[in-house]
């Protein structure tokens, strides 16, 4: 088995900066005030100290403010924790915590400090990650595509995170998001996630939210990547969250088209047949000035697995802060691993789109097939047992909605170019029903709408 030469061993020292380090606990012990400073502004945190000792010291101070009473922190009351905790001759004794307050240069200059222990800190792990990338390449432990994906969701979790996360303590996490939940009550704001720009799909779910995945699913011709789609339009142009799409059923050809119709509304058979009427041109123009402002970005490989897609949504949320990610559709998605079934499979693929929003932090919409089992109901209302091939389905998604169009099984139905949102699962939230309408592209629904005396729906391909 091939194993990485550790640098010091090869002759070679990690970055690292050890008069730095002295110098940011020398300036706490001068000035405790500096050690909120260090923590809060620069995020230093123990283990980003190269020399063990000053670990050592550094966590004692952090443990004498988070007492119940906190106590002071100078070189006395240090060197009482650390002996306390049997870490003193650890720490280079006692005479070596009261000589750190000597060699600081100057007390104002502690973030300076702290910043340069933490970015050898960050060049270590670059280091220990490529090192450790290197040892798998040259035992060909696992295939390319699998090393490469691991490669990089290593760097990207050490530029975010600073390849250092601790588990978070309860208080923490309540703390932060108390303030969140004060500031929201304060301004009245009902939305905590990305909107769908659908007012009722929004009030149920108060947007989605990071870190979920939302599974979107529905039988076929029932509009379900025509909401999709129209989620990604929303974001983007009216939120300005930047949106990505992974479409592995339409070319970027056809969301073009299906982009513009919906923003000019207008029907996108005609628009890609030339038969736009001239007077409409001014809004397909409009439109299309709109749609390329917007921060859409758009994948249509055919053949693409959930590595290669985290991988791809990692550099453009690096590059953009992504809001939202939209594939479509689920069962399309090529299974990276080796799977017994097509149950087994699509459990792996599910699993990953989960894992990317929770990497990200940001909502992740998978659209998915309903089985046929949905049709041998009366009425044919889709449920949860629906989700074709995988109930891991169901367990992953934090969001299950189904799309459900009553006159594609009763053309005689009174809900012509309605659907229902059905609201199945919210791991998080109520569930429900919502209902929206489809702009019709069929003149036959313009007609009937005319003969009950409405309004005709627009002629556009979009959702109301």
């Amino acid at each position: 088995m091939a194993v990485a030469t550790s640098p010091e061993s090869a002759g070679s020292v990690p970055p690292h900066n050890e008069e730095a380090e002295a110098s940011v606990l020398g300036a706490i012990l001068l000035t405790e005030q500096a050690l909120d400073g260090v923590l809060l502004e620069v995020g230093l945190k123990p283990d980003h100290f190269y020399r063990p000792r000053h670990q050592l010291i550094f966590r004692a101070m952090i443990r004498l403010k988070e007492k119940a009473e906190p106590e002071a922190v100078d070189a006395l009351t240090v060197c009482d924790d650390l002996r306390s905790h049997g870490e003193l001759d650890a720490a280079g004794s006692e005479a070596y915590v009261h000589s750190l307050p000597t060699v600081v240069p100057a007390v104002g200059a502690v973030l300076d400090y702290a910043r340069i222990v933490r970015d050898d800190a960050l060049m270590r792990g670059i280091l220990d990650t490529t090192r450790r990338i290197q040892a798998e390449v040259l035992a060909h432990r696992g295939d390319p595509r699998d090393l490469i994906e691991r490669a990089e969701a290593e760097l990207f979790k050490i530029g975010h995170e600073g390849g250092l996360a601790e588990m978070r303590s309860i208080e923490d996490v309540l703390h932060e998001e108390i303030d969140k939940l004060e500031e929201l009550s304060r301004k009245g704001v009902g939305l905590t996630g990305t909107p769908s720009g659908f007012t009722d799909i929004d009030e149920l779910t108060g947007g989605f939210q990071p870190g979920n995945l939302i599974v979107l699913a529905a039988r076929p011709s029932m509009g379900k990547s025509t909401l999709a789609t129209n989620i990604v339009e929303n974001a983007a142009i009216d939120h300005e969250r930047p949106a990505a799409l992974f479409s592995l059923e339409m070319s970027e050809t056809e969301l073009a088209h299906r982009f513009i119709a919906s923003q000019a509304k207008v029907s996108s058979d005609e628009l890609r047949k030339g038969r736009v009427k001239a007077d409409r041109w001014p809004k397909v123009l409009r439109a299309v000035e709109k749609l390329a402002r917007a921060p859409i970005f758009i994948d249509d490989s055919s053949d693409i697995g959930v590595l290669e897609m985290r991988a791809k949504a990692r550099r453009l949320h690096a590059k953009h802060g992504l809001g939202l990610i939209v594939v479509d559709y689920l069962q399309l998605i090529r299974p990276d691993g080796r799977a017994d079934s097509r149950v087994e499979a699509v459990g792996q693929i599910s699993r990953g789109l989960k894992i990317l929003a929770r990497e990200l932090e940001i909502p992740v919409i998978a659209v998915s097939q309903l089985s046929r089992a949905v049709e041998s109901r009366n009425p044919p209302i889709p449920m949860l047992s629906d989700l074709r091939e995988s109930g891991q389905v169901e367990q992953d998604a934090d969001v299950v909605m189904f799309v459900y169009r009553e006159e594609y099984y009763d053309k005689e139905s009174e809900r012509l170019g309605e659907a229902d949102i059905i609201v199945a699962k919210h791991r998080n939230g109520p569930i429900g029903e919502v209902s929206l309408t489809f702009l019709s592209k069929y003149p036959r629904f313009a007609n009937l709408y005319r003969e009950r005396g409405a309004e005709p729906a627009p002629a556009g391909d979009g959702v109301i």
